[in-house]
C-alpha cells in the first residue's frame, strides 16, 4: 500500500520538480552531516586558524592541573614570611603575582578549564533547547508552531544582562547557576533561526516522499530534516560557546562569578577591586588576550559555517 502511494505521489509531482529539488532528491549520505562541515572548515583558512587556536586552548584546559606551577590560591612568601605582592614576571612566577601573593600564571592556566566547561556545557544546553524548539515548530507548523513561537517571543522580550544579573543574584553565584542562566537566555534566537531552516527543508521532495512512503514523523525529522539543517545548528552552537564564555566573564567581572573557582573574569574582577587594573599589566593582559583570542576564533569558525548556510555571504 505504501509502495503504490509512493508511485502515485511521484507520478503526480514528477513534472513539478525544480532544479534545487533534483539536487536534494535524496537524503544526506551516512555521517555526511559531520564530515561535510568538517571538510569545509579545513578548507577555510580563517576557520582553520580558529580551529587551531581553539584546539590549543582546549589542550591547555585538559592538562591545566599539570601545567600550573602553583596552587591558584597559594600565597607566595619571602624567606622572611612576607607576601610577595605584585611581583613582576620572573623564573619563579612566570606572570608575576597578585596583590595577595597568588601566582598569576597558575590562575590563568586554570581559567582555561573554567572557560571550556562553561562554554561547552552552556552551548550543549542551548543547542538542545533551540534545536528541539526549531525542529518541532518548523516541521509541524500550525497550532504547535504558534504556541512554541509565542513562548519564544516572550523569551525574546527578556533583556539579557539584567536577567542574568538578577537570576544569578537570586540563585547564588555558582557555575551551575551561570550555565542554567545561559541556557535560559540564548536558546531564543537559535530556535527561530533553526525553525526557518526547517520550514525550507520540510518542503523538499525527499521529505514528501518519505512521508508518502509511511515514514514516521520521528524518522523524517531525525533522519532527513535534522542532517540537512545541521550546519545551522552547528553555527548557533558555536556562537553559543562564545556567548557563554563572554557571559560568565561578564558576570564574574561584576562580582557574580563562582567564588570557589578561578576564571578569567574573576581574575579581572580581583584586579579591579584591588585597584591594580591599570598598574599590574601582567595580571590583566593575559586573561584579556585569552578571552579575545578564544571568542574571535569561535567567531571565525561560525563565520565559515554562516557562509555555507547563507549563499549571499559566499565568496565568488
Amino acid at each position: 500500500m505504501a509502495s503504490s502511494t509512493l508511485v502515485s505521489f511521484i507520478s503526480e509531482n514528477s513534472m513539478s520538480v525544480t532544479v534545487q529539488d533534483k539536487q536534494d532528491i535524496t537524503s544526506p549520505r551516512m555521517f555526511g552531516w559531520f564530515l561535510d562541515p568538517l571538510t569545509m572548515l579545513l578548507r577555510d583558512r580563517f576557520a582553520l586558524a580558529g580551529l587551531v587556536v581553539v584546539g590549543v586552548f582546549a589542550g591547555i584546559a585538559i592538562f591545566a592541573p599539570w601545567i600550573a606551577t602553583h596552587p591558584p590560591y597559594e600565597a607566595a612568601l619571602t624567606p622572611e614570611g612576607r607576601l610577595l605582592r605584585l611581583q613582576l614576571p620572573s623564573s619563579e612566577h612566570y606572570l608575576g603575582t597578585t596583590t595577595f601573593g597568588h601566582d598569576v600564571f597558575s590562575q590563568f592556566i586554570v581559567g582555561f578549564r573554567v572557560a571550556f566547561i562553561v562554554g561547552g556545557l552552556g552551548a550543549i544546553a542551548v543547542g538542545i533547547i533551540s534545536t528541539l524548539f526549531g525542529l518541532i515548530s518548523g516541521y509541524f507548523g500550525g497550532f504547535i508552531d504558534d504556541v512554541l513561537m509565542r513562548i519564544t517571543d516572550v523569551a525574546l522580550s527578556i533583556p539579557t544582562l539584567p536577567f542574568a544579573i538578577v537570576a544569578v543574584g537570586l540563585l547564588g553565584p555558582s557555575l551551575n547557576n551561570i550555565i542554567l542562566v545561559i541556557a535560559l537566555l540564548f536558546w531564543r534566537n537559535g530556535a527561530r533561526i533553526i525553525r526557518s531552516a526547517v520550514l525550507t527543508e520540510r518542503e523538499r521532495v525527499y521529505v514528501k516522499w518519505a512521508r508518502a512512503a509511511g515514514a514516521s514523523h520521528f524518522h523524517v525529522i531525525f533522519r532527513h530534516v535534522l542532517p540537512n539543517v545541521f550546519r545551522v545548528v552547528f553555527l548557533w552552537v558555536t556562537m553559543s560557546v562564545a556567548f557563554a564564555i563572554l557571559t560568565e566573564a561578564s558576570l564574574s567581572f561584576i562580582g557574580l562569578g563562582d567564588p570557589s573557582v578561578t576564571s578569567w573574569g574573576q581574575m579581572l574582577n580581583t584586579a579591579f577591586s584591588s585597584g591594580n587594573l591599570r598598574s599590574a599589566w601582567w595580571w590583566v593582559v593575559p586573561p584579556s588576550i585569552a578571552l579575545v583570542m578564544l571568542i574571535s576564533s569561535l567567531y571565525l569558525i561560525g563565520r565559515a559555517f554562516e557562509e555555507q548556510t547563507n549563499p549571499r555571504l559566499r565568496r565568488t
